[in-house]
């Protein structure tokens, strides 16, 4: 039997002290932001507080502001993204890479956050090179899936982005079940992109602006 690797370390092993507090501080205060705010938008900071077992201040020595921790919650979820994506181009095939990294996306549930939180905040340079290398890789993998012959001719990049939306929209009783569930949605959603004579699809895809001006919407209306 193979030597298992040892696992690796805990991110906090280097760290001692208020260093070390401030690390699991932090780890817990994005989890029940992700929890809070996807189930509230409008909750307070405070309510993402007392979620995650900080004190207040806590919170905003380290974001600021309800508008910083919304940046930074969608921002990982674009770095998942974007780490998804150029996993995926490591693999030789073309469909098989696409609709991989459509599952694992989907596992990740990335797309609830950018969704629900499009135009609450102002995305920073560095965001806004992270979607454009997004977007650039995603194309990437769906012209390799064209090149394959297995995904539908009049399917685009755009197109992509809503399947990965749609799954996001699936919720269930619990979470167990939601998983379920959206794995069913992109199952059947990966079918119809299948090239098996498809149907003509209706309408043109989304334009790049259709996604994209939301993000130009004004920050605000979200309690402090």
């Amino acid at each position: 039997m193979p030597r298992q690797p040892a696992p690796p370390p805990e991110p906090t092993t280097a760290l001692s002290g208020r260093r070390a507090q401030a690390a699991r501080n932090d780890v817990a205060i994005l989890e029940a932001a992700r929890d809070v705010l996807l189930a509230d938008p409008g909750a307070p900071v405070s309510a993402v507080a007392t979620a995650a077992g900080v004190g207040i201040s806590a919170l905003y020595r380290r974001y600021g502001n309800k508008e910083g921790l919304l940046r930074r919650l969608c921002h990982d979820g674009l770095r998942r993204y974007l780490a998804e994506a150029e996993a995926a181009l490591a693999d030789p095939d073309g469909w098989r890479a696409l609709t991989g990294f459509l599952a694992r996306v989907v596992e990740a549930d990335v797309h609830s956050l950018t969704v629900r939180f499009a135009g609450t905040f102002t995305p920073t340079p560095e965001m806004r090179e992270d979607a454009r290398r997004s977007g650039a890789v995603a194309a990437e993998l769906v012209a390799r899936a064209h090149g394959s012959g297995r995904l539908r001719p009049d399917a685009g990049t755009s197109d992509i982005a809503l399947v990965l939306e749609s799954c996001a929209a699936v919720r269930g009783a619990d979470p167990a079940r939601t998983a379920q569930l959206r794995s069913r949605c992109l199952a059947l959603l990966t079918a119809g992109l299948a090239s098996r004579e498809p149907a003509e699809l209706p309408g043109p895809p989304p334009a790049p602006d259709e996604f994209i001006r939301r993000w130009r919407d004004t920050p605000g209306g979200h309690g402090a």
